[in-house]
């Protein structure tokens, strides 16, 4: 069994969730959030910031960490069992671009209703359910766009 870690964000700019939408050789179709592997030297924060960036172009800032998914799957000479850590976010605009390089389409920014949906697997849908509780939270409280890390 292979063991990796991701961190990724679930990024909202006026209570809109920023996601992307992977195509792969006709293999693999579906709207995701933005997540990415941990590089040697860096914290959790640095890699979901870094990602978020690289997949989608945009600008965001960490408001909080959310929870972790954990999920296995299959690849040819093995099974990997991997954990991502989610952070919510507070993107600077709605500016978004897919990164081509990692396959994806298209990005966009959508209400959370469409974004639940979209979302290719359950475990994002949960990861979204409880950023997005938090997001209304914050908003309510009048504290949306304090960093708390």
């Amino acid at each position: 069994m292979i063991e990796a870690t991701s961190c990724g964000g679930v990024v909202i700019f006026r209570g809109k969730v920023l996601l992307l939408y992977k195509s792969y050789k006709n293999k693999y179709d579906g709207w995701v959030l933005p997540k990415g592997t941990v590089e040697l030297g860096e914290t959790h924060e640095q890699t979901a910031l870094r990602e978020v960036l690289e997949e989608t172009g945009s600008k965001a800032t960490i408001i909080k960490y959310i929870n972790k998914s954990e999920y296995t799957f299959r690849v040819p000479e093995d099974m990997v069992s991997k954990d991502v850590h989610w952070f919510l976010m507070m993107a600077d605009s709605y500016y978004s671009k897919p990164q081509r390089e990692e396959h994806f389409v298209d990005s966009g920014f959508y209400k959370f209703h469409e974004a639940y949906h979209l979302l290719k697997f359950s475990n994002e849908k949960q990861i979204l359910e409880q950023a997005y509780a938090e997001y209304l939270e914050l908003k309510k409280a009048n504290l949306w766009g304090h960093k708390y890390l």
